[in-house]
């Protein structure tokens, strides 16, 4: 998908870090914005702050981890822009503990998000683009933990490998249709994912406090630190509009993590050429 003018993007997540982001490369690019996000306040101020693009850019409540709440945003988009051509699935959420405090709360609200959410965006809005017949993109975001689990016994890692396995299985069907599909596996990016327990539901239970000696609570502070100085997001979202253009599939914006990804791929390799020699 190379020409963007006149065409509709759908992201969620959109009021705030690589979501905003996102939005605003593709206004610029002359798109259509439809911004989903489960914060109502923090939409009202994204769409403040995009409002030199008036009415191309518009809001719509979303709580990814509802099926429901997602095909309503979706039919509003409809109704709003008429046909839509990328998909953003990029809402997520962090939570942990680790072997220190397994929480199964805080598994199913991640779980819920991170990849039912990506689930119920293709679910609600693949059908829409292969009925329009005009070709379109998917991306999905994941995370350099979707391909390197250095974070532990982590529901974040869990689903994010997840969504790197969905996106690498649609793509091939999907391509024949004109659709492509892009994975997004970005390192530190200053957004706001270490605070999402802002947005966390009543129904997943209150988030209990680390103990402050654990592993778990060290492994916290030193992502929060690298979040501060990660990636501005803006160069996340220009990585995403060239990669769209050049119909990637894998999408990486940090260079410095491939010896460790070549890392894994090794101990992988030798693996195989054990059981090989067997």
């Amino acid at each position: 998908m190379r020409e963007f003018k006149g065409k509709t993007a759908f992201i969620t997540g959109g009021a705030s870090g690589i979501g905003l982001a996102l939005a605003k490369a593709f206004a610029e690019a002359g798109m259509n914005v439809m911004l989903a996000d489960v914060e109502q306040s923090a939409l009202d101020q994204a769409q403040k702050d995009l409002n030199q693009y008036g009415n191309h850019v518009r809001g719509v409540a979303c709580d990814v981890a509802d099926p429901d709440s997602v095909e309503r945003a979706a039919q509003a988009t409809f109704s709003t822009f008429g046909k839509v051509h990328i998909l953003c699935n990029n809402a997520g959420v962090a939570a942990g503990g680790g072997i220190d405090q397994i929480s199964v709360d805080n598994w199913r609200w991640v779980v819920d998000v991170n990849l039912m959410g990506v689930l119920h965006g293709i679910r609600s809005f693949l059908p829409h683009i292969r009925a329009h017949g005009e070709g379109g993109h998917i991306v999905n975001t994941a995370s350099m933990a979707g391909v390197i689990s250095g974070m532990g016994l982590s529901p974040y890692t869990a689903t994010k490998y997840a969504v790197v396995a969905m996106s690498e299985g649609l793509r091939p069907q999907l391509q024949p249709l004109g659709i492509g599909v892009s994975v997004l596996c970005p390192h530190f990016v200053r957004t706001k994912i270490g605070e999402s327990g802002r947005n966390r539901p009543d129904r997943y239970g209150q988030s209990l406090p680390l103990d402050p000696n654990s592993q778990a609570a060290a492994v916290v502070a030193e992502i929060a630190r690298q979040i501060a100085a990660g990636l501005d997001p803006a160069d996340v979202a220009a990585r995403v509009v060239n990669a769209i253009r050049a119909d990637e599939l894998y999408v990486f914006t940090h260079p410095n993590m491939r010896e460790i990804v070549e890392g894994r791929f090794a101990a992988i390799e030798a693996a195989m050429d054990r059981v090989t020699a067997s």
